[in-house]
């Protein structure tokens, strides 16, 4: 009698199994011979998402362990305020880094609420160690991790991770720890770095400085967060250290969100005429209507995105308008509050290239979801 995955090639199982959790994953692999050849191969395992809410206890059989030297990619999702998928995460990570030789890519995603006074330590040190272990780690992104990032954990990546090409530390959390003398550090230690991601706190004149030198690799992306009281208090970059970096990689995009704690002489200072903005997210507790003309007059040629949380007034409809006429390069607008028809109207005429936008003329009950463009 015929086994059960002789009817299907290794790689059309590889093909099913690599959407299978990892409890469906060891029950295939226990269904029989060509089957675990399948569940076991690179190919299922290469590219790999976990939800630790869904896999909780006994996530890792001991058969699929020796799996983990085939994960090249991870993204980890977890909740830290249920004590079973936070376990279940940390657990995970520490395997991983005991055996994470083949690790490039690691996304950490936290789900719901992050417990009060919760400094994730444990969760932390978790990601210190994969950051020691994984050496040939190119990526890694910890925007969606609620816990204040530090100087030890930056320098842990640049002493131990020379292949990083991407490094994001621009999460939500209200205390930013990382000193512009680690982010310096992390730059001379991973010359590949191409796109990197901070709060602006962490920023300084040396270090575009230092991602301007004739010798640094292409650089491509720089995603900075102005979001808690460090932010406030940054020292202003000035706008001829952004001129000499744009002109030393022509092809930099840069995006700014802009939060409520970040006052009004904060903004002006973030919002240099010469930083090659592509999205631009203003969420600000004072004045919108001007960072939307300053990007109007300035971002014209480089702005592909922009998200607008304010209150409707005719001044935020006619900034609107101006910035539609102004940058038909836009991709997507996306404002949260009522507009008026001519705004709508505006971006429809002027911006070719949009591909969604969130216009609304009247309210709606939220959460408002994109219209895409036909």
């Amino acid at each position: 009698m015929a086994e059960p995955g002789e009817q299907l090639p290794e790689e059309l199982l590889a093909l099913i199994f690599r959407h299978l959790s990892l409890k469906d994953r060891a029950t295939a692999a226990r269904v029989c011979r060509a089957w675990a050849a399948a569940a076991t191969s690179s190919a299922v395992w290469h590219d790999t998402k976990i939800s630790c809410e869904c896999e909780l206890e006994g996530m890792l059989p001991p058969n699929l362990s020796a799996c983990l030297d085939h994960v090249h990619n991870l993204r980890l999702e977890f909740e830290p305020s249920r004590e079973p998928s936070r376990r279940a995460a940390i657990e995970l990570l520490m395997a991983l880094a005991g055996r994470a030789l083949g690790l490039r890519g690691l996304c950490l995603e936290c789900r719901g609420e992050k417990p009060l006074f919760d400094s994730g330590h444990d969760v932390l040190e978790a990601v210190h160690a994969v950051c020691g272990a994984a050496r040939e780690l190119r990526h890694l992104d910890l925007r969606r991790l609620p816990f204040t990032l530090d100087d030890a954990l930056v320098l842990r990546a640049a002493r131990s991770c020379p292949e990083l090409h991407s490094l994001f530390l621009d999460n939500s959390t209200l205390v930013d720890s990382v000193g512009p003398g680690s982010v310096l550090e992390l730059l001379g230690a991973c010359p590949r770095l191409r796109a990197l991601g901070l709060h602006l706190a962490s920023l300084s004149h040396a270090t575009l400085e230092a991602l301007a030198a004739p010798d640094r690799s292409p650089f491509a992306l720089l995603t900075l967060r102005c979001a808690c009281p460090e932010d406030a208090r940054a020292s202003p970059l000035p706008n001829e250290a952004w001129a000499a970096l744009r002109r030393r990689h022509p092809g930099l995009a840069v995006e700014l969100e802009l939060e409520p704690a970040l006052p009004a002489e904060s903004v002006t200072r973030v919002l240099q005429p010469a930083v090659p903005v592509a999205a631009l997210r203003l969420n600000l507790s004072g004045d919108t209507v001007g960072p939307v003309r300053f990007a109007a007059h300035h971002y014209a040629a480089t702005l592909r995105a922009l998200e607008v949380c304010a209150a409707a007034s005719a001044g935020l409809n006619a900034a609107l308008e101006e910035l539609a006429a102004r940058c038909a390069g836009l991709r997507e607008v996306h404002c949260f509050c009522v507009v008026s028809p001519s705004v709508l109207n505006a971006f429809r005429m002027h911006c070719p290239r949009l591909r969604t936008y969130t216009l609304k003329l009247t309210r709606e009950p939220y959460p408002w979801r994109p219209t895409p463009v036909a």
